[in-house]
């Protein structure tokens, strides 16, 4: 008989990680050995347990879920990790992606498409939710050349913490809300936000809500009156 493959779950909402466990359970071929609701927490977790796979949330309290997927895909080579997240932007897939994950599910899609996602990514194969492919490569053939050019060469400077921050300030948080989601002071906001604008020569909230939109990584439609 097969052995499982063992999987963590890294996902901060205590219910979403008991949907995920029963959906897996139908499944014999694998078993949950391990969860954890924050970032330091998957890392340590993971590091002790080394599964076969890691199911990783993107917006996680404590750090970005990318770069979790980064730090363990360069601790753990043969770990695979399948990202389960709310946002469906094709920024944050592609991130994904180069980070070292194999799979993307978005969560509303999770209880049709996460087995198949554990499925495919277990075989060595990358897995991209079906609800996804067709406005992802429609993205993909739409992407202006000159926006990518300007995300490769000033968007890629930014550290992935100023990246994140980056992301917060355009979706309209506060400095004092962006510290308390981060758990960093109010203080360290205001210095990353003056290095992000100093990178991508930007002088106003305005002009980095723009400069966002063009990147694909908010939702314009939020801005409209």
């Amino acid at each position: 008989m097969a052995q499982k493959k063992s999987i963590v779950i890294v996902d901060d909402h205590p219910l979403f990680r008991e949907g995920l466990r029963s959906i897996i359970s139908r499944n014999t071929g694998y078993k949950v050995v391990g969860e954890a609701g924050t970032g330091r927490e998957g890392l340590e977790l993971a590091l002790a347990l080394k599964p076969d796979l890691i199911l990783i949330d993107i917006s996680l309290p404590d750090k970005s879920g990318i770069t979790l997927t980064r730090e363990i895909r360069c601790r753990l080579s043969e770990t695979r990790v399948l990202i389960i997240s709310m946002h469906s932007k094709i920024d944050y897939i592609a991130e994904a992606f180069q980070a070292g994950a194999t799979g993307y599910v978005v969560k509303e899609s999770a209880s049709n498409g996460l087995l198949r996602g554990l499925e495919t990514v277990t075989k060595g194969d990358y897995f991209l939710d079906s609800s996804l492919s067709h406005a992802v490569v429609e993205n993909l053939l739409n992407f202006p050349i000159k926006e990518a050019r300007i995300r490769d060469d000033d968007y890629g400077s930014l550290t992935p913490r100023e990246q994140e921050i980056m992301r917060l300030l355009a979706e309209g948080f506060s400095n004092k809300e962006i510290a308390k989601k981060l758990f960093i002071s109010p203080k360290t906001v205001e210095n990353h936000r003056s290095n992000i604008m100093g990178k991508l020569g930007l002088h106003s909230t305005i002009e980095l809500v723009r400069y966002a939109a063009r990147l694909g990584l908010i939702d314009v439609d939020l801005w409209k009156e």
